[in-house]
């Protein structure tokens, strides 16, 4: 249902428990007891190590598996999921993340590439140096809420400039068009330019028939980035876009 929906999800981990008050202690009764004492404690420090390990590999989930990046890269200029979901008022979680445009999906009327696939060759072309694309999604796994960032950085800022004047002029020549994905299924969108200026293109999304689900979407050209954010969602997602725009665009180096 949604125009960008292709993300895996990941289960949450759970914090540590609190721990327990140390109990009172017992007299010592000869001297052989310290010894006896730290003996007990070395066979129990070597359990619970054991345990530790048996249990680390019968939940493998209980580890970090969230990507490490290399700071200085265009991947650790996207927004965590964390500083997402704070941004949008929902927890997200870490989903599908790709180093190059996509192909453009169909379009019908043809003119509407630019429109029905924002994100993609049809606007990215093939002059950028480095791309990269992240969706997240519901924590719940519901389908119900995604988040999508996108950078792509280009040789020089004119060129980047040119690729958001793409977008934006594909987007005046398409108030509505049907969109064919790969495996061929189709939907209806109808598309609400917000603002177009010489470094942003704010627009919304509608599916038709879709119970109220829109993408919310912002691009901006920042240097040699075209930086965008889609939030879609059955709800009003016009000022959380806003925020992730505002952060990741202040973000990104070049």
């Amino acid at each position: 249902m949604t125009e960008n929906s292709d993300y895996t999800l990941a289960p949450p981990s759970s914090g540590p428990e609190e721990p327990t008050a140390p109990g009172p202690r017992a007299p010592l009764r000869s001297p052989r007891v310290p010894w006896l004492l730290l003996a007990l404690v070395s066979v129990f420090c070597v359990g619970f190590a054991a345990l530790a390990g048996w249990l680390w590999l019968r939940e493998p989930d209980a580890v970090d598996t969230s990507p490490h990046v290399a700071a200085g890269t265009v991947q650790a200029d996207l927004l965590s999921p964390d500083e997402v979901s704070a941004l949008a008022g929902t927890t997200l979680v870490a989903g599908a993340r790709v180093g190059e445009p996509a192909a453009a999906p169909g379009a019908e009327p043809s003119t509407c590439a630019a429109a029905v696939g924002p994100a993609t060759k049809a606007v990215y072309g093939q002059a950028w140096t480095t791309f990269v694309s992240a969706t997240y999604g519901d924590a719940d796994g519901t389908g119900d809420y995604t988040a999508t960032q996108v950078i792509g950085i280009y040789p020089e800022a004119q060129a980047a400039g040119a690729a958001l004047r793409v977008l934006a002029d594909g987007l005046k020549n398409c108030p509505a068009a049907q969109r064919t994905e790969a495996d061929g299924q189709t939907s209806k969108w109808t598309y609400k330019t917000d603002t177009v200026a010489p470094e942003t293109v704010i627009w919304t999304s509608v599916q038709d028939a879709g119970d109220g689900w829109a993408c919310y979407r912002q691009a901006r050209a920042t240097g040699r980035a075209l930086v965008q954010v889609a939030l879609c969602e059955g709800g009003d997602g016009t000022s959380a876009v806003a925020k992730i725009a505002d952060r990741l665009g202040a973000k990104v180096t070049q």
